[in-house]
């Protein structure tokens, strides 16, 4: 159960994926092993591979069948969590229930998002693994100093201000995404709207290499059939070796572990007579369990793909099918945020990239959520024919009253 949450990022995906080529060189030192203070419950590790397979089910069916699709679930997770915190009423109960949070207190799942961060990188010395959260709002909007304290104590969060109409600040932010993702994730952002005033972040970077790796000489060019039914050719890497596999009634699965076995990535092949869009849609965390339960170690001939893919996409419509629509309507309660109100979730997007070659893999995800003002005060210009009232208030005595059609007139005439 330990690492049920991140191996269920790995599973997804996985099993949609359809492209190539290779890892580059990390430069990122692994964290020192922190296994054994790694304390995830049963129900929490339950609760999200379940919402971890419906947002993937609705992503993939937002997406089609022809495209690939490369999510983190876990990534998401986070930065919604940090999110949840930041909510009230309805808006954080929608968003606790999407997480398959709803029958923990907040206070108990901010503990297990701590445990999660401080140790799930240390898991593996063989294995890179990196959690980190930032927190940036502009530095003209008040934040609660409590949700500030929440988050740098929970979430490790860095929390900062910065003057958003400065073009400097939205490349800080697109500098730290590509730091802390070794770089595969260099821009997150293209500007910085007029009404956002807070950006939550969660970046995860991954490098592990096979615990038995592919030999490149055995890497040969082959025939891969298209959901659309077409053939197009692939770098097909070849191994032949004792594996964790198991035979379901609509798919084969076999499971490629990295660095000294905790973290593992397991392939999804759906039989021919099915779909990998139906295989996802048919998931849950129970048949997950089954799944490892049936898992037997024996020698098998497998073949994989190389691919690599760079990929984004915005989550408000799967989040909203999910069940928490009311965060990013104008109704949303973001008041721990900032008392006064008037704030909306307006948009959650995952930018992720993955490269899997003969010797391991190599991913990444940030998350990003933006929280904006639910109505922008535009400046009153009077940029056209308008009148004027001049009076005295304490009598109501009326003086005056002009209409200016052409400021440039001296006269009427």
């Amino acid at each position: 159960m330990k690492t049920t949450l991140f191996s269920t990022l790995v599973v997804v995906t996985t099993g949609v994926l359809l492209t190539t080529i290779s890892c580059q060189n990390s430069t990122v030192t692994p964290a020192p092993s922190t296994a054994s203070e790694l304390r995830v419950s049963t129900s929490f590790a339950n609760q999200t591979t379940q919402f971890a397979f419906d947002v993937s089910k609705q992503v993939v069916a937002e997406e089609g069948q022809a495209k690939n699709v490369f999510i983190s679930p876990l990534s998401l997770h986070i930065a919604l969590g940090m999110i949840m915190n930041g909510a009230n009423g309805q808006t954080a109960q929608e968003i606790q229930k999407t997480l398959k949070l709803d029958a923990q207190t907040l206070a108990e799942a901010n503990q297990t998002y701590q445990n999660l961060l401080e140790n799930l990188p240390g898991v593996d010395s063989e294995v890179t693994l990196t959690l980190a959260n930032s927190v940036w709002y502009r530095n003209t909007f008040s934040v609660e100093t409590s949700f500030q304290d929440l988050l740098k104590q929970s979430f490790k969060a860095e929390v900062s201000a910065q003057n958003f109409d400065d073009p400097a600040t939205l490349d800080k932010i697109n500098s730290w995404a590509s730091q802390k993702t070794n770089g595969k994730i260099p821009k997150v952002l293209d500007q910085i709207q007029a009404d956002n005033v807070m950006f939550l972040m969660n970046a995860l970077y991954f490098k592990g290499d096979w615990k038995t790796q592919f030999k490149p000489e055995q890497t040969i060019d082959s025939p891969f059939k298209l959901a659309s039914g077409n053939t197009t050719t692939v770098r097909m890497m070849r191994l032949n070796t004792a594996l964790n596999h198991a035979s379901r009634p609509n798919y084969t699965a076999f499971e490629l572990p990295y660095g000294s076995d905790k973290f593992a990535m397991t392939v999804l092949l759906p039989a021919e007579s099915t779909t990998a869009d139906a295989l996802i849609g048919n998931l849950t965390s129970t048949e997950w369990a089954q799944l490892q339960q049936a898992m037997m170690s024996s020698t098998i001939d497998i073949g994989l793909p190389k691919f690599t893919l760079s990929y984004d996409i915005n989550l408000n419509k799967a989040l909203s099918s999910l069940g928490m629509p009311t965060a990013f309507t104008d109704g949303a309660d973001f008041t721990k945020i900032n008392k006064q109100g008037g704030l909306t979730l307006s948009f959650v997007k995952q930018n992720t990239f993955v490269a899997v070659d003969e010797k391991g893999t190599e991913a990444a995800a940030v998350t990003t959520g933006g929280i904006s003002l639910t109505s922008v005060p535009l400046p009153t210009l009077c940029d056209r024919p308008f009148i004027f009232v001049i009076h005295e208030k304490t009598s109501g005595t009326i003086l005056f009253v002009g209409k200016i059609a052409d400021p440039t007139k001296t006269t009427n005439s």
